[in-house]
């Protein structure tokens, strides 16, 4: 048997992963160009969906107060992190052809899974400042900052988010709240007194269980209360342009049980290959 040739460009992954130049409509091109985000109602199955939720429930009984310790933890909330290494079930988040043919759209460049994340805000818990998923930080690896800060407004898209509902997410219960259109903005920080404050042009991000949201990350976003208790919870794949470092360094974290049973081209998503 012929040896696997290494995966070595962006279009050969998605090729393999099912990506072709129709995997989006044009409304939802235009979508995630205008508002900053796109909406796929039923991407998961409802066999699928369940078993989502109980891995989720299953790695939060057994993980208990270290949930999340590999990425962060949040007050008021629950997290879940490096999923890429918990369960053959969450391998098709991070792969779904729907889900890489936005973030393709929205980076345009060469991108990997920056990590792999859930969340789920309790009740009385959630609220976060409105936010982009980028800062200096990530100019750690060489890369120039514009003036030591935040990505301006004429430079590329280098971040984007999916968000895989796994409940009704409702007005109620914590959904994420954006500002569409400000992802050609500078970072709210630098325009915003109070980014906890209620912005008068937020709209909320709800949806039944089993929609999926891709987001471009400079999108001004951040999760609400839960003030109805009723349970929320919502799995993240991140991705971020190739050439900056990753939320999760996977080639520190990938479990050779993991290597072993994901492809080449999903191996090239997780820069482990």
């Amino acid at each position: 048997m012929n040896a696997e040739l290494p995966l070595t460009t962006m279009d050969t992954a998605l090729k393999e992963l099912g990506v072709s130049t129709d995997t989006l409509t044009a409304d939802e091109r235009n979508a995630l160009d205008e508002h900053g985000y796109v909406v796929f109602p039923n991407l998961i199955s409802a066999h699928w969906l369940q078993q989502l939720r109980t891995a989720f429930d299953a790695l939060l009984r057994k993980e208990g107060s270290a949930a999340g310790t590999e990425v962060h933890q949040e007050e008021g909330t629950a997290r879940l992190s490096d999923l890429m290494n918990k369960g053959e079930v969450f391998d098709g988040c991070y792969t779904h052809p729907k889900v890489l043919a936005a973030v393709h759209h929205i980076i345009s460049a060469d991108f990997k899974v920056s990590a792999m994340n859930g969340r789920e805000a309790l009740e009385g818990g959630g609220r976060q400042a409105l936010h982009e998923d980028w800062n200096d930080s990530f100019f750690e690896l060489g890369a120039v900052a514009k003036d030591g800060q935040y990505r301006q407004p004429n430079d590329p898209f280098y971040v984007a988010i999916s968000l895989w509902l796994l409940d009704d997410v409702t007005e109620t219960n914590g959904a994420t709240r954006v500002v569409p259109g400000s992802h050609h903005r500078r970072a709210p920080q630098f325009e915003l007194e109070d980014r906890f404050a209620d912005h008068p042009e937020q709209v909320l991000l709800t949806g039944k269980a089993g929609t999926v949201i891709v987001m471009n990350s400079h999108l001004w976003h951040g999760g609400t209360t839960n003030t109805s208790g009723a349970r929320r919870r919502v799995l993240h794949p991140y991705y971020v342009a190739r050439q900056f470092r990753q939320q999760q360094n996977q080639r520190e974290y990938i479990r050779k049980s993991t290597y072993d049973r994901i492809s080449p081209a999903a191996r090239y998503l997780l820069d482990v290959d």
